[in-house]
């Protein structure tokens, strides 16, 4: 990839002033940018949209923490900033977001230093449309060639596991365990170790409501116990799975070669656990565990767990493999991401869930009080009201008489 950079006497640069607006999705600043702002972003291969939303605020430069064009795919974003004349700078890095502060004064010199107020926060380098047009260039041969690649191998895996797609031959026989029921999926995630534990979490509602068959694949089957959940099936390499969680009352599945062979079959010995194994040309334990609840004709199937699409796969299709694709594109509309179910299940606390509440409350009060009025006095309960209204109304009457 080509470095993005340009010399300060042919950008035409001699320092940039203006207010620092924290634009990352962290700082959520975008709303608050006004022309002559410096927007701060962290956008490794900015898209249009993102692009434009920051153009029509006209601000003075937009600093990326990232490379707006890291070249493994064609993106426009650049473009659209440099063709509206604001000037970009790159590579600040992730450091520099910990000593922003959105509103206060900030400068770019010449030579990238940015600086808020008299605070030098980090160095970038100013972006050439020459070098954006070449990026842009090579990441869309590269994209091609790699598409080439990515469709071939997805030929080659329908004609290895043709039977597997199609009729589900080798696919462990789990009886009727997940026919016409909610299956949920939960798999490691890369990167903060603590958003699996989040994202199991903001499914509670969901897990209570629903009692989905648990799934848990991999490491992610330990995290299920800790919280206090308990997988129906675990599947994956027993080697990253716990003792405890192994010897629970969780069915286990592991992956193996096409000839049957299994990696982790010795510990599973060792710890006296019955296993069954899943022959399958894939390595993912996550495809496994989605064909399990897709041939066992489960009614809805959420995953959690690193996302496959196809910007996935346009970026980085090793992590996208053509296993994951066709696996997916098996299961069908019964797939659903569980941050769908998440945002179905979120709470809104806002003011009409707190006048719901004052209302409830005032409507409470009211019913105490016709009871203890109703019930405290001498009579009937429905003339012991009447003489209660009766005096009040008179009390009333007295005051403006």
């Amino acid at each position: 990839m080509s470095r993005m950079t340009v010399n300060a006497s042919n950008s035409g640069t001699t320092g940039l002033t203006g207010r620092i607006r924290d634009c990352t999705p962290q700082g959520k600043g975008l709303g608050k940018l006004s022309a002559g702002d410096i927007a701060v972003v962290d956008s490794p291969d900015m898209t249009r949209r993102e692009a434009e939303l920051l153009a029509s605020a006209k601000p003075a430069a937009v600093v990326n923490l990232a490379s707006f064009s890291t070249g493994s795919i064609p993106n426009y974003g650049p473009h659209v900033l440099l063709d509206a004349g604001v000037p970009l700078v790159e590579g600040a890095g992730a450091e520099a977001r910990s000593v922003l502060r959105s509103g206060k004064k900030g400068t770019i010199e010449a030579d990238g230093t940015i600086s808020v107020g008299k605070k030098r926060i980090g160095t970038g380098a100013f972006v050439d449309r020459a070098a954006v047009d070449a990026n842009f260039a090579a990441a869309q041969r590269s994209l091609v060639d790699n598409m080439e690649a990515y469709f071939g191998n997805t030929i080659q895996f329908i004609h290895s596991e043709s039977p597997l797609l199609i009729d589900g031959v080798g696919v462990p026989e789990l009886g009727e365990s997940m026919a016409g029921q909610k299956v949920l999926v939960v798999s490691p995630l890369t990167g903060e170790s603590g958003e699996l534990r989040t994202r199991i979490e903001n499914l509670r509602n969901f897990i209570r409501e629903y009692a989905p068959v648990i799934i848990g694949v991999g490491a992610a089957a330990d995290t299920l116990v800790d919280l206090g959940y308990n997988p129906d099936f675990i599947v994956g390499d027993p080697v990253d799975i716990s003792a405890e969680s192994l010897r629970g009352h969780a069915r286990v599945i592991l992956p193996a070669d096409p000839d049957g062979h299994a990696v982790g079959l010795e510990r599973i010995q060792d710890l006296g656990v019955g296993a069954m194994t899943f022959p399958a040309a894939t390595n993912s334990s996550t495809d496994l565990a989605i064909l399990l609840a897709t041939f066992h004709n489960a009614e809805m199937i959420v995953t959690i767990g690193d996302p496959v699409d196809l910007d996935t796969i346009f970026a980085n299709p090793a992590d996208a493999s053509p296993a994951a694709l066709l696996t997916r594109l098996k299961a069908g509309g019964r797939l659903v991401d569980s941050t769908a179910i998440e945002n179905l299940y979120r709470t809104t606390s806002g003011s009409g869930v707190a006048w719901a509440w004052a209302i409830l409350g005032i409507l409470v009060a009211l019913a105490t009080v016709i009871l203890i009025v109703g019930l405290g006095g001498p009579g009937e309960f429905t003339d012991n009201l009447v003489d209660t209204w009766n005096q009040i109304a008179l009390r009333v009457q007295g005051w403006f008489s």
